[in-house]
């Protein structure tokens, strides 16, 4: 009974969360999704009212997240027919070196940050160095799928202090992105802007009107053999199993290893979402070997990928404890603060130098992924260029084929919270450096080629 009451209680908070975004112009302003606003609204009232309050809603809210953030990666690439390398190779290039460039300086940063600044001051463990890119690239998703992880190794407190980053990020992501695009706009570097004032109000609250609703994807079967919802639903199944085979190979790995890389326990404690997200790539693999790929419907994977991700954001933020928050909100700020400001000059300087068209819209959705995940960025390259006159959506699109399985949640944010608690800063700082000049020479060898 529990489990159900559970469910309800996160259906009543998704549902508060889309009331509010309709009615408060502030909140359509942020652009802030229901997850959200409903995530905040729960932690509210668990924090107000008296513990245990709620607790037959609540009990199973805590281990939501990190099974739904298994769904959101085994969908990712399901139903996609990717392209050959060749053709996108040159529109894409750029944008990856970028995003790779951006999101490695934020474990640069991060472990600057914690070693000059929140170590001598705070005392605060070397995890602090990677929640930049964890909860500002990765967010509520790809902290939710590294709980296990955290706890593993010590340091349960970093799913809280992640989320909590990540829910800073994503305001930050629009409220300075927004900022950033008024001054583009003032200076001439874009001229397709639409900004809050010009969309509809249907559009400002979030909803279509009944004579513009799209379809949610397509019926690929029959329903009197099996659903289409079904099926989907089942293939992502699939594409778990062929995870948490994966992880088992890696734990059982790990034991035959030499004893060093034994103890620290990177294989073992690696997580399980990257894996099933290569367990989806496999099974649309096999799929399409098979001749039978054209019964997986990508629309219908981005609706059940969307399903997921609204009931984990709002799980995750209601669960979040804000004692651990609390007894660090000057260094979580202060972390903050200097990853905003590492975006913020990629926007403004690095982007024109690697960008040789649309240098603005293209940097300024790098800066909404890398502030404040995927769906940002997408937001704020829509406000700059709505319909998609640019090359920018086209080169965002085909370049998260390549970076999000290393970014963002891909393998390096699995590998990087291990190696930052098990082996300290120093590794994780030079190989993000080398990595940032490795990805700097590939640029400069790939714009030598390409004149």
């Amino acid at each position: 009974m529990s489990a159900v009451l559970s469910f309800c209680g996160l259906c009543f908070l998704l549902i508060i969360g889309k009331v509010l975004r309709m009615r408060l112009t502030f909140m359509q302003k942020l652009y802030l999704p229901s997850s959200v606003i409903g995530g905040v609204v729960g932690l509210i009232l668990l924090s107000t009212f008296p513990s245990g309050t709620f607790s037959n809603y609540t009990s199973s809210w805590s281990s939501v997240p990190g099974f739904l953030i298994n769904i959101v990666f085994a969908a990712l690439f399901l139903g996609v027919k990717i392209p050959k390398i060749k053709a996108i190779w040159h529109v894409t290039f750029p944008q990856l070196c970028y995003g790779q460039i951006l999101a490695f300086a934020q474990y640069v940063i991060g472990v600057m940050a914690v070693f000059f600044i929140l170590k001598p001051l705070y005392h605060v463990s070397d995890g602090f160095a990677g929640l930049i890119e964890v909860g500002f690239e990765g967010g509520h998703g790809t902290v939710s799928g590294l709980s296990n992880t955290f706890k593993e190794l010590g340091w349960a407190e970093g799913t809280d202090l992640g989320l909590t980053m990540a829910t800073i990020g994503m305001i930050a992501g629009v409220v300075i992105g927004m900022w950033l695009i008024n001054i583009a706009v003032r200076r001439g570097w874009t001229k397709n802007v639409r900004l809050f004032q010009d969309r509809p109000l249907h559009e400002r609250r979030g909803i279509y009107p009944d004579n513009m609703q799209p379809a949610a994807g397509k019926q690929t079967v029959s329903s009197d053999s099996i659903d289409s919802f079904a099926l989907h639903i089942a293939i992502i199944g699939l594409a778990v199993i062929f995870g948490c085979v994966i992880k088992e190979a890696l734990a059982l790995l790990n034991t035959v290893m030499p004893q060093q890389i034994q103890e620290l326990k990177v294989l073992a404690s690696f997580p399980l979402f990257p894996l099933c997200m290569i367990g989806g790539l496999l099974v649309q693999k096999f799929f399409t070997v098979i001749k039978v790929d054209y019964i997986i419907d990508h629309g219908t994977m981005q609706r059940l990928a969307g399903t997921a991700l609204d009931f984990l954001v709002v799980s995750a933020i209601a669960s979040i404890r804000l004692d651990f928050v609390l007894a660090n909100w000057q260094p979580i700020m202060i972390l903050a603060g200097m990853g905003i400001l590492l975006n913020v000059l990629g926007v403004l300087f690095l982007a024109p130098k690697i960008f040789s068209d649309a240098w603005f819209e293209r940097g300024i959705a790098e800066f909404g992924q890398s502030t404040g995940v995927t769906a940002t960025g997408l937001l704020l390259l829509r406000t700059v260029d709505p319909d998609s006159e640019t090359p920018a959506a086209e080169a965002f699109g085909y370049k998260q084929l390549l970076h999000e399985p290393i970014m963002g949640g891909g393998i390096w944010t699995s590998l990087a919270i291990p190696l930052l608690l098990l082996r300290g800063m120093s590794f994780v700082f030079f190989f993000s450096l080398a990595m940032i000049i490795l990805w700097v020479i590939f640029f400069l060898i790939w714009k030598k080629c390409s004149k």
